[in-house]
């Protein structure tokens, strides 16, 4: 038996017998799809379940199969609200073809399946704003030195909310530090958070991508711009799918003081429609971000004015994980979007812990279980080879394209 992967709406067709002996019996066939999710990792004893379509077809009625090959042609029409396939270690939306060969009383029956895989692209042109920079901003005021204090500002931009696999996230990140104490590093992530709806909902945290970059000395105003490249991720909304959520991140941190913010993205299957850059203006170019100045601090009246100087702030380390590698130890924002827009339920606080796999219970006393489980990508996600060389940092691209430019004069 075989089968395409096909999008919604798209034929399903063809089934094959091979037999060494002649057979006596009817011949059916079935396409299901279908989404399981369960609280036990790798558990194929579903808790809740959904169908999203059921179809049998009887292809021969009883009689006598011949010794040889045996060719049935059929066609399923796949419905338009058919969710893209996924598996992930709590839960799947799977879609197959089953055939039988019924045969007489007290004998064996004759089954097979074949799994296909359904792609419904998320088109990112479709979601509003998609185009324009994602910014949040944060102010933190904290206490060193027993009697001294201090404020940072983190701001942090990328100059899309939604990306494709391949492509690079720019961002810019500027960071204040009011205070006369050095931070520690700033840390960007790229995030997975996949959402299962069994009796609670559960939730698998995973960190795709980081890039690390240098801590701010005292009474320094730094900017920060690195980029992220996306590996073979699956696409952000399984519309149709009411069990299974899949929202992406950026968060960007500072280890000391420990203060975050997390930008909410899309990654989609058609990229952005933009107007073409020139070269000299293709790398990133995002306006600087507005952040209202803080009222001096006891520090600074006792002390005198600090004035800020600027500074740029250097790349520690940039690495692209293997794929759906876990989380290291980062924590969540409380975020408040819209459920219908993400399609995904409301974002509580969130904490990853150092390790492998968190599942996070929304609610009860569960003690989160380390896993090695991954998640099964479609072929036509796999399309792009895994980018395990990270992207060239801000500078080297600015550098790169300087000197064709000068080679182009």
């Amino acid at each position: 038996m075989g089968a395409q992967n096909p999008q919604p709406g798209k034929f399903l067709a063809s089934c094959s017998v091979q037999l060494t002996g002649c057979l006596w019996g009817a011949i059916k066939v079935s396409c299901v799809g279908s989404c399981g999710v369960s609280n036990k990792i790798n558990d194929t004893a579903w808790t809740v379940e959904e169908q999203y379509f059921n179809s049998t077809l009887s292809l021969a009625d009883k009689g006598v199969l011949t010794a040889g090959e045996h060719t049935f042609p059929f066609q399923f029409l796949l419905p338009a609200s058919a969710p893209t396939s996924f598996e992930g270690p709590f839960g799947k939306v799977l879609h197959q073809v089953k055939a039988v060969i019924d045969t007489p009383r007290f004998s064996k029956d004759y089954k097979c399946s074949k799994i296909f895989y359904v792609l419904c692209p998320l088109n990112l042109n479709d979601i509003p704003d998609i185009e324009q920079p994602n910014t949040m901003s944060i102010t933190k005021k904290f206490n060193y030195k027993l009697v001294k204090s201090g404020n940072i500002i983190l701001t942090a931009t990328s100059d899309l909310k939604g990306y494709v696999v391949g492509q690079a996230i720019q961002l810019r990140t500027d960071i204040e530090n009011k205070s006369g104490r050095d931070t520690g590093a700033v840390v960007a992530s790229l995030l997975q958070k996949v959402a299962y709806k069994s009796k609670r909902w559960i939730y698998d945290l995973r960190t795709i991508a980081e890039v690390e970059g240098s801590g701010v000395k005292a009474w320094k105003h730094a900017e920060w711009r690195e980029q992220i490249l996306v590996p073979a991720l699956p696409q952000s909304i399984l519309q149709g799918c009411s069990l299974i959520h899949i929202d992406y991140y950026i968060q960007v941190s500072l280890k000391s003081p420990e203060v975050s913010v997390t930008l909410p993205i899309y990654i989609g299957n058609i990229a952005v429609n933009r107007v073409p850059l020139s070269p000299s203006r293709s790398v990133l170019h995002i306006p600087s971000a507005v952040v209202p100045s803080a009222p001096p601090e006891e520090e600074e009246a006792a002390s005198g004015y600090h004035p800020m100087d600027n500074v740029s702030i250097p790349t520690k380390s940039h690495s692209q994980q293997q794929p759906f590698s876990y989380a290291p130890g980062l924590s969540f924002q409380e975020i408040r979007l819209d459920s219908e827009q993400t399609g995904s339920p409301n974002h509580p606080t969130l904490c990853l812990s150092t390790g492998a796999t968190v599942p996070y219970y929304a609610e009860g006393n569960v003690v989160p279980v380390p896993t090695a489980s991954s998640l099964i990508l479609p072929p036509e996600y796999s399309t792009w080879g895994y980018p395990y060389e990270a992207p060239p940092s801000y500078e080297q691209s600015c550098s790169s394209a300087t000197s064709s430019i000068s080679n182009g004069n």
